[in-house]
């Protein structure tokens, strides 16, 4: 039984949406993020990046302190406004190759995450918790959802196309020619329907947001014990979270590229894989592999084809049959000394919506030796593996849709 709630959303004026919205403050490049910074003083960049004010590098809790200050003079300014109820959103966006994803931003209950009914197939990283929960305990706000997938409700989606037949009330394109709109529902009776609908359902899984649903999950617990009148309603209880129907999920996969061969040659690398895996070189053109169990390999100048040999594989578990899982059992550990995906420096992913050809530049230039692809996780992968309370690697999906940060904001 999933609790759902409305929300009262901090939310840029309609003129000015289009400006303050941005990406994640990592996916710009620092050339990108200046150019933002210099033309456009409504950018939500310059909450997240407050030292550029004084062209000084901040960081720790003098940043945060920081944040806050700039978000509150955003408010201040008029920029951004609190809505006077509270209400779910309805957010729609259109991609550059005209995929088109719906869903509703509410606030998801920490104690759902707590018990279970909010799934995870992750594993966080502790120092990154608890770093998370001290920024959002000194900003007080979240401007970045957590992404829940839910399966497809008649109910839901029902309601989601009644709204959208009306004007939204924010529509904007970004400079990546994705199209973003927002309708707000207020009306008490489409609350209650949507809130029964997801009281139905059993079980949500966190799609992407890990380490943002476990620190506010931390949050929580440090406000509860510091309020003596603590009643459960308070709006630390919960976390805001978009919510988009299974559907309408797209899920990516991340290429593997490692600096060495651990001491090995070139030959004796592809002498040890052929124990695993049946090896086909498919020359200079790209090569990107079609099945589970089947991986690419970038390697000196060519793609190689690797099909598992399956009668020397044993799959016991649904994170088993997770190619990302695979490659690092029968390559990644064994072969190439990799045990620890999260802390481990010869390592790094890139994902596999971007184009192949970085991956060739990278191992061309010399910065990387060996690079390894994938087909993508699937909804049902991802879904029976945190059934199973057990734990993907690092980097195995890349998922969309990503939202604009600032387009609505949570207040603790």
């Amino acid at each position: 039984m999933a609790k759902i709630l409305p929300f009262r959303a901090v939310r840029p004026t309609r003129d000015k949406v289009s400006l303050v919205a941005s990406r994640s403050y990592q996916s710009y490049t620092q050339a990108e993020r200046e150019a933002r910074l210099d033309y456009n003083p409504y950018s939500f960049l310059h909450i997240v990046n407050p030292g550029y004010k004084y062209d000084k590098e901040i960081s720790g809790k003098e940043r945060y302190q920081l944040v806050k200050n700039r978000y509150l003079e955003f408010k201040e300014d008029g920029v951004f406004v609190q809505d006077e109820k509270p209400s779910f959103y309805i957010y729609r966006i259109v991609d550059r190759d005209n995929q088109v994803f719906n869903g509703i931003i509410a606030s998801a209950s920490v104690d759902d995450y707590k018990n279970n009914v909010i799934k995870r197939h992750e594993d966080t990283i502790a120092t990154r918790e608890s770093v998370f929960k001290d920024y959002l305990k000194t900003v007080g706000f979240n401007a970045e959802p957590v992404l829940l997938t839910y399966p497809d409700n008649a109910i839901v989606s029902g309601i989601v196309q009644q709204i959208q037949s009306h004007r939204a009330e924010f529509e904007f394109t970004t400079t990546y020619r994705d199209t973003h709109y927002l309708w707000q529902i207020s009306e008490e009776r489409d609350i209650k329907t949507i809130t029964k609908a997801f009281s139905d359902m059993n079980t949500l899984y966190i799609a992407d947001g890990h380490h943002r649903s476990s620190s506010s999950a931390l949050l929580c617990d440090d406000l509860k014990s510091e309020n003596q009148n603590h009643s459960g309603d308070e709006t630390y209880n919960s976390f805001m979270s978009f919510l988009i129907p299974e559907s309408e999920l797209r899920i990516h996969e991340f290429y593997r590229i490692i600096k060495d061969l651990h001491g090995l040659s070139k030959e004796e690398f592809l002498i040890k894989l052929d124990t695993m895996y049946r090896i086909e070189n498919r020359g200079a053109i790209p090569y990107k592999p079609s099945k589970p169990h089947h991986f690419s390999m970038y390697l000196d100048g060519e793609f190689y084809s690797l099909y598992l040999r399956k009668t020397n594989y044993k799959f016991k578990t649904s994170l088993d049959r997770l190619d990302a899982q695979l490659l690092f059992e029968t390559i990644l550990k064994p072969i190439l000394g990799i045990d620890d995906l999260r802390n481990n420096s010869r390592i790094d992913y890139l994902s596999g919506k971007k184009d192949i050809i970085k991956l060739i530049n990278k191992i061309d230039g010399g910065e990387f030796k060996v690079g390894f692809g994938m087909i993508p996780a699937s909804v049902e992968q991802m879904k029976a593996i945190a059934d199973e309370g057990l734990k993907m690697p690092p980097k195995s999906t890349y998922v969309e849709p990503k939202l604009r940060s600032g387009v609505t904001i949570y207040e603790f």
